[in-house]
């Protein structure tokens, strides 16, 4: 029974120390002011849009990614397209068979 108990006690000080250490990474993350101001939250009660906000001291987001620009072709490779001309169909025959 003792070996038990000395099991859940380094379980629930791994588990501790792992909440410890999210916390910190968490107080780090969210360092800075708040985005956006209080100034910005005034002028744009009397109908002023901010266009851009202030800088609130955290950095860029290193989980930002952008997604809307296009790769780069690599040089030694070159650019095809498709031929734009459309395909000829023929068009089916009404005839009836009988």
């Amino acid at each position: 029974m003792t070996e038990v108990n000395e099991t859940a006690k380094a379980i629930l000080a791994a588990d501790r120390e792992a909440t410890e250490k999210s916390r910190e990474e968490y107080m780090e993350r969210t360092k800075g002011k708040p985005t956006p101001t209080q100034e910005e939250c005034d002028l744009a009660m009397v109908g002023a849009a901010p266009t851009e906000h202030e800088d609130d001291g955290s950095g860029p987001d290193p989980h930002l990614t952008r997604q809307v620009e296009a790769k780069k072709p690599a040089q030694s490779s070159g650019y095809a397209t498709r031929a734009s001309a459309p395909r000829h169909t023929p068009t089916p025959s009404h005839s009836r068979a009988e």
